[in-house]
């Protein structure tokens, strides 16, 4: 089995341990749980169509639509952040409505930043010791939309987008001299501002300490872990748990992992992580074979998509890392993400059909058609 086919039946497992635990976790809501899983099955459906839309693409063609896709990325990223046509949830602007549908533009963003990125670096690729074409530019584009998206606000998706972009930038062959301080002053920054928001420097403190502030900033991290620590090896069952009946906010999306530990236990939930780490590694093995600079940076900043936004959302959920609304790929409920998941793969299956694709066999001349 290919690398690729390793990441392909992975995704289908934690697509179906996912769609049993939203069922679960979202029973108590209103409307039931049918109405959650018949919105992540429409979904489902339409990240499948569109994962296979990009399977079958040719990648190489595709680059002539880079800019522009990156361009309707930014615009929509600008358009979110207008009152009267962004929708506002719980203080965040990230939203737009589309009919009874609201799509998070910041998902698709990301794609389009790695898109951009692969063909500019790949484009020019003799230039990147540079400073200007090859550090200055490609900086300042992930900068762009990583304060587009700060200005929502959110943080967590913001830290990504700039994580993956100095990631791919050292891939490439971005000399670390530039890089190494970008990323520090980078991050002093984001440590200026978490400083300066009540709102996130409140979820700082109390991770600090959760069992102090377990009433109120560490609330919803308190119950995850009473969620895992009931949960215990083998959980109580699925459908037994308590957390998701209001005690735990935000049980079907972003904390759905407790869900899962407090039901399923220890044993799922290390398979769920074991799963997450294979597909990174395959992927590690997958790329290794990528044809050119342009497809290997392509490739693997969708894999990092979707292994870091999985190590962020189950570090949040643990208590390894502080609070922040950040999906579990290919688990929680969420038809922004799982329609990015679609494409992600998607990516990914088109790799693996080019890149093993055989190469005409060329014919060598005899010494006589050569004299010839």
């Amino acid at each position: 089995m290919t690398p690729a086919n390793v990441i392909i039946v992975c995704v289908v497992a934690l697509v179906s341990i996912g769609l049993a635990v939203l069922f679960s976790a979202s029973s108590p809501i209103k409307g039931g749980p049918y109405a959650y899983l018949y919105k992540q099955f429409i979904f489902l459906a339409l990240a499948i169509g569109a994962g296979w839309l990009v399977a079958i693409a040719d990648l190489e063609q595709l680059r002539k639509f880079a800019w522009v896709a990156s361009i309707v990325a930014l615009v929509a990223l600008v358009v979110v952040l207008i009152p009267q046509i962004g929708i506002a949830v719980k203080g965040s602007r990230r939203w737009l409505g589309l009919g009874g549908v609201r799509l998070q533009v910041s998902e698709f963003a990301k794609l389009a930043l790695v898109f951009s990125l692969a063909h500019y670096l790949a484009q020019n690729q003799s230039r990147l010791h540079d400073f200007w074409r090859g550090f200055v530019i490609p900086s300042a584009w992930t900068g762009l939309f990583a304060l587009l998206v700060l200005a929502e606000p959110d943080f967590g998706t913001a830290f990504l987008l700039g994580a993956i972009g100095m990631i791919l930038l050292f891939l490439a062959g971005a000399r670390l001299k530039f890089l190494l301080p970008t990323i520090g002053a980078a991050l002093a920054g984001f440590v200026v501002l978490v400083l300066n928001n009540p709102v996130r420097l409140r979820r700082i403190t109390s991770f600090l300490d959760i069992e102090a502030n377990r009433g109120d900033g560490a609330y919803q991290l308190w119950q995850a872990i009473l969620a895992f620590a009931a949960g215990g090896v083998d959980g109580v069952g699925l459908g037994n748990g308590r957390q998701q009946n209001s005690f735990l906010p935000e049980a079907h999306t972003d904390f759905i992992f407790a869900i899962m530990g407090e039901e399923l236990g220890l044993i799922f939930t290390l398979l769920v992580v074991a799963l997450f780490v294979t597909i990174f590694i395959a992927g590690l093995l997958h790329v290794r074979r990528a044809p050119n600079l342009f497809q290997f940076l392509l490739v693997t900043g969708c894999l990092l998509l979707i292994c870091l936004q999985a190590i962020i959302n189950l570090g949040v959920v643990t208590g390894m890392l502080p609070t922040k609304g950040m999906s579990l790929p290919f688990i929680s409920a969420g038809g922004s993400n799982l329609l990015l998941m679609g494409l992600l793969v998607g990516v990914i299956i088109n790799s693996q059909r080019t890149w093993e694709r055989p190469k005409p066999l060329v014919r060598r001349r005899t010494l006589t058609e050569v004299v010839a």
